[in-house]
């Protein structure tokens, strides 16, 4: 499991996890950019509403965004997790407990 937290630029605030086969600043980076392409989906499109999360299925892992507030800009939680091994449900939740208990 890991968890980085982004801030505007793409750069990781913190990181647990990772390993080899998973750099998780680049990561962070990329993933920047998908939150900034369905925000900009969601504003062409008259959308009100804001991204509960965003889910990325691999062959092997299941990677996970929650952005933490729409005043923030790009700030989310990041979770990429082995499919053989996770429970995507259990992770969806927890992810959502933690956000409630950070202060941003």
């Amino acid at each position: 499991m890991t968890e980085p937290t982004t801030r505007q630029g793409g750069m990781s605030l913190g990181v647990l996890g990772g390993g080899p086969g998973l750099d998780l600043e680049l990561a962070a980076a990329g993933n920047t950019e998908v939150v900034r392409a369905k925000q900009r989906t969601l504003s062409s499109l008259n959308m009100q509403d804001s991204i509960e999360d965003i889910l990325i299925t691999l062959g092997e892992q299941y990677h996970l965004i929650r952005p933490l507030n729409a005043a923030s800009g790009t700030l989310f939680l990041y979770l990429a997790l082995d499919r053989g091994r996770s429970n995507l449900a259990l992770a969806r939740h927890n992810l959502k407990r933690l956000e409630s208990a950070l202060e941003v």
